[in-house]
């Protein structure tokens, strides 16, 4: 669990939950692994809060009570991704950035967002001009690419005007990046072209001049200028990324544009759409056919050596069973959360020729107990009894939870808190998905390290793409921020991948 932050206030924490999804995505892009990933957006994100402290109490301290122009929260956070990798690459962390991210920070293009700020990209030079809500209703909608609705609720527009007004901002930002530019010290080839290129901007019908167009082919500055400027064609959203993010900014922005359309933006209820999170529907196991039926064959050897020790071995069939030899073609396996059944029977009456989830052998399940009470079963009672015809030999008492789930709340707040989940599994997953139950009616607002759904009382969170895959023994960690009225006890019935869960004292 990343070491955020403790959130001041309200304030802070709707900055953690808006902001979070977004860092950690592109410190993704920034790094060679998921825990460097985790690592440069938690710096990053500290960095850039304490940036925005800085700036509050100055603001405050000058008593003019008007706030310094300064980049929107999101952008501020992803330049403070890269001001902490570009320290990285100082202080010899280097190896844990991408390659082509640490040739950028060595390039002339690196330097022009810590050199003189006229020389700084005019889309960035821009955005930072603009007052903070007109900035972030652009950044929002071109960039994050949230639909007009989401937009409007975040900011608290009326929904019906909240397009018009972006149609006001996106003209503010070409009067802000057509400033600059004029401001930009160039050579007199270039400002030539500064009126032209201006005049062809302007209108979508307008055709470039091959001079005009050789010219921005050759020039990056002009090239720039006229991505900023020109409002109609869909370009904006590039011209953003790419000059305020830097290296990048177009792999975040298609990042955020897939991210948008699959529901996972701002950490919605309507996540589980993209993660074959489907109620009523077992998760499908992500391991091979070999890995499946070896652990399958392991298991049921175990099983039967348990389960042959109170009869001492004494029937033919379960003496064939203990050499490996199932009278029926069938293996004995712990109901584990990676091998969901594919259909429920009473032991004794399964057929040795079914198959099981994607054409696989089905695992007979010789432990066979009701959904939601897996943990108890009939003392003395062969759930399978010898003998018996087409029934699997020998019989096995309730195994322990194959996992432990530590849950923590890490800071709380009146009307919020923020919560940290870690997971032990002595299993190794192809994927997870962990399942609560809150018992005084908490909410769920944002997760980092996984997406969530939320049912009433009832949470499921999934994995991301980064994270789903743990090895025995091994442990995974995600967090959460909240809200609860009245009470906040700590969640129960954890069960992960529907398999009950330990929760750790």
């Amino acid at each position: 669990m990343p070491d955020l932050p403790t959130p001041q206030n309200a304030a802070e924490a709707a900055l953690l939950s808006e902001c979070w999804d977004a860092v950690l995505s592109y410190a993704d892009l920034c790094t060679s692994g998921s825990a460097s990933a985790t690592q440069l957006a938690t710096e990053a994100f500290t960095h850039g809060i304490d940036e925005l402290r800085a700036a509050t109490a100055a603001s405050k301290s000058t008593g003019t009570g008007r706030r310094a122009l300064r980049l929107p929260r999101i952008p501020l956070l992803l330049a403070s991704v890269r001001t902490v990798a570009a320290a990285w690459e100082t202080s010899g962390l280097g190896h844990r950035l991408d390659p082509d991210l640490r040739l950028w920070l060595h390039s002339d293009k690196a330097a022009r967002y810590i050199g003189p700020p006229l020389h700084r990209p005019l889309a960035l030079r821009g955005l930072r001009d603009m007052q903070e809500p007109d900035a972030v209703l652009l950044w929002l909608a071109e960039v994050e690419s949230l639909p007009m609705s989401a937009v409007a609720r975040r900011l608290g527009l009326d929904p019906a005007a909240a397009s018009s007004e972006l149609a006001q901002v996106r003209a503010l930002f070409r009067d802000r990046c057509h400033r600059n530019h004029l401001d930009t010290p160039m050579d007199a080839y270039c400002r030539s072209y500064a009126r032209l290129l201006d005049a062809v901007t302007r209108s979508p019908s307008a055709e470039t001049p091959e001079d005009l167009s050789r010219h921005m082919a050759r020039c990056v500055e002009c090239a720039e200028a006229a991505a900023c400027l020109r409002l109609h064609g869909g370009g904006l959203p590039a011209a953003l990324s790419s000059g305020v993010i830097g290296w990048g900014g177009l792999a975040y922005l298609e990042r955020r544009r897939r991210a948008a359309e699959a529901g996972m933006i701002g950490g919605r209820a309507d996540a589980a759409v993209d993660t074959g999170l489907n109620e009523g529907k077992p998760v499908r196991p992500r391991i091979g056919r070999t890995g499946i039926l070896v652990t399958a064959v392991l298991v049921s050897a175990l099983a039967l050596t348990v389960s042959l020790m109170p009869f001492g071995g004494s029937k033919g069939g379960d003496a064939n069973a203990a050499q490996g030899e199932s009278t029926d073609g069938q293996s004995v396996a712990d109901p584990g959360p990676s091998f969901p059944s594919g259909s429920k029977t009473k032991s004794g009456s399964g057929s040795g020729s079914g198959t099981g989830t994607a054409g696989l052998p089905a695992v007979a399940d010789s432990t066979s107990r009701p959904a939601g009470n897996s943990d108890q079963e009939a003392q003395g009672e062969s759930s399978s009894p010898a003998g018996k015809q087409g029934g699997a030999k020998g019989s096995t008492k309730s195994a322990a939870p194959d996992c432990r789930v530590k849950y923590e709340i890490v800071s709380e707040w009146p009307d919020g808190f923020q919560a940290t989940v870690t997971v032990t599994s002595t299993k190794a997953l192809a994927t997870w998905s962990l399942g609560w139950t809150f018992k005084d009616g908490q909410r769920v607002g944002q997760m980092w390290d996984g997406t969530f759904a939320q049912d009433d009382s009832h949470v499921t969170a999934t994995a991301a793409d980064y994270n789903k895959t743990v090895a025995a023994n091994g442990t995974f960690t995600f967090g959460f921020l909240g809200s609860w009225t009245g009470s906040n006890s700590a969640a129960r019935n954890f069960t992960l991948n529907k398999a009950s869960c330990q929760a750790a004292g």
